[in-house]
């Protein structure tokens, strides 16, 4: 984890002295809220390897035979495994919904301040369906100010045209959480074909829209809680957003990933519980071999979930189902 750090920090170097990015902040703030992270992302290779590496080390001083030998099965063996199993996997899910959030708010705020150009804080040409039947068109808008142009909502009924409200400017009052606009025309179409129209130089108003949703990277999904990343599913889909399958697949992800502790726990066991005359690295070879296999295919499918292609449920899921069977062969294998 180490090495997998320093090399980072050598990519990111330019960029923290370009910024001028304190160095107790890069250490304090940015890798070690990047930590748990990285725990997450590597977890079931580091797990499976202590496995196979601790069960190879009992099978080659032939404690595995001695215990089958005195009357275990290896159902019995498996036990205590399964229990740690549990455990990892409890930690693991809690890493993956709420730990990891709050560490990865802080490296995202940090990424934001020092790593990222004022200009990715600002965005032109805006448009979003805010619910069915409003749309909202924005010119420009600069986050660092929180301040915009040329702001056009439009509330239809059905296929016609209700109502539509323009505002030369536009600012967002954080404190307030509401919207101000400036050199308002209000346009209300009635149905005798007449328009209503309402000058105003100012009005606040409750546009249910976050300019925070503007600039969030759909690669900063993990810092999302399950109660947020709900949230913004159900917002998301009120708009017809195309980013509900990637959400939902990084939703489901975080129980799909846990349970993958215990299959690969499984193959560890009965690939390693075997004395064999090639001794560690037989088993080692094999491991690796299932491991990487493991994890190209949880890649592959989580890539088609984002996309839509697959459900996302079952993109995360799969790799699970697909390696059970996988599982249980290793595991009748090594019974016999």
């Amino acid at each position: 984890m180490i090495i997998i750090m320093v090399f980072d920090f050598a990519e990111k170097l330019d960029d923290f002295m370009e910024k001028s990015a304190p160095i107790e902040q890069i250490f304090s703030v940015y890798y070690l809220n990047f930590i748990p992270t990285l725990l997450n992302t590597y977890s079931p290779i580091f797990i499976f390897i202590s496995v196979l590496y601790f069960t190879s080390r009992l099978a080659s001083r032939t404690e595995i035979i001695a215990m089958l030998s005195g009357g275990w099965s290896l159902r019995r063996i498996l036990m205590p495994y399964m229990a740690t199993a549990a455990l990892l996997a409890f930690f693991s899910y809690l890493l993956n919904s709420w730990i990891i959030p709050i560490t990865d708010k802080k490296r995202v705020k940090f990424e934001n301040t020092y790593m990222r150009d004022y200009y990715s804080q600002a965005k032109s040409t805006i448009f979003r369906q805010l619910k069915p039947g409003v749309n909202m068109y924005m010119e420009y808008f600069n986050n660092n100010d929180s301040s915009g142009i040329g702001v056009t909502l439009e509330e239809y009924q059905g296929k016609n045209l209700k109502s539509t409200l323009f505002g030369r400017f536009i600012r967002w009052s954080p404190q307030a959480k509401k919207w101000q606009l400036e050199m308002v025309q209000q346009r209300v179409f009635l149905p005798n074909g007449n328009q209503q129209v309402k000058n105003m130089n100012s009005m606040d108003t409750l546009i249910d829209f976050n300019p925070e949703d503007f600039f969030f990277r759909l690669e900063d999904v993990q810092s999302l809680n399950q109660n947020e990343m709900r949230r913004m599913i159900a917002k998301e889909k009120l708009r017809g957003s195309s980013n509900v399958d990637l959400l939902q697949t990084e939703l489901y992800r975080r129980y799909a990933s846990p349970f993958s502790t215990f299959i690969l726990v499984v193959i560890a066991v009965s690939v390693a519980g075997r004395k064999t005359r090639n001794g560690l690295g037989y088993s080692l070879g094999i491991g690796i071999f299932v491991i990487l296999f493991f994890l190209f295919f949880s890649k592959y499918f989580i890539s088609y979930g984002n996309r839509g292609v697959v459900w996302p449920w079952l993109a995360v899921w799969l790799p699970n189902v697909l390696f059970i069977p996988v599982a249980w062969l290793f595991y009748r294998k090594a019974q016999q």
